[in-house]
């Protein structure tokens, strides 16, 4: 074999090898992913089906209820527009409470149901993660601008 047969041979070798990490590296980012939705987000079928995401949104008033192991919670996740009934089974964060702001990482099940593996709350009086921000002011300019058009009928 050539000497130039050989350079080429471990340049397409090297080429391979260099496609097959990417591919891997690739694969595990999109793995380890997790998106950020809210309720309106859910309710409008945006959110993955058979992946975990991030909704975040405010714990609606009266909604949060605790079975009797101590550990299971059922509340409501709204982003004042729609609202997700949300089930976490674990130790909840301290500042988690009614009307405060939320995150939680988990899917959906078949009945619409958010079953969440890790629940976070804002670390403060004043702060709300940027996300439900965002996604509060998008549901009521949606809510606000429903209403403009209904009432121009």
């Amino acid at each position: 074999m050539k000497a130039r047969h050989k350079r080429l041979m471990f340049i397409v070798v090297g080429l391979g090898g260099l496609s097959v990490a990417a591919a891997l590296v690739f694969n595990a980012f999109q793995s380890n992913m997790v998106f950020f939705f809210s309720p309106s987000d859910v309710q409008a079928s945006q959110a993955p089906a058979n992946h975990d995401f991030r909704l975040g949104g405010l714990v609606e008033e009266g909604s949060m209820k605790r079975e009797d192991d101590g550990l299971t919670v059922h509340f409501v996740v709204t982003d004042r527009a729609q609202t997700i009934p949300v089930i976490f089974t674990g130790i909840l964060p301290d500042l988690f409470g009614e009307g405060q702001g939320v995150v939680a990482q988990g899917r959906l099940n078949d009945d619409g149901v958010f079953i969440a593996h890790e629940v976070l709350a804002k670390h403060d009086e004043s702060y709300m993660p940027p996300e439900v921000q965002d996604a509060m002011e998008r549901a009521k300019q949606a809510t606000s601008a429903s209403l403009v058009s209904s009432e121009s009928k």
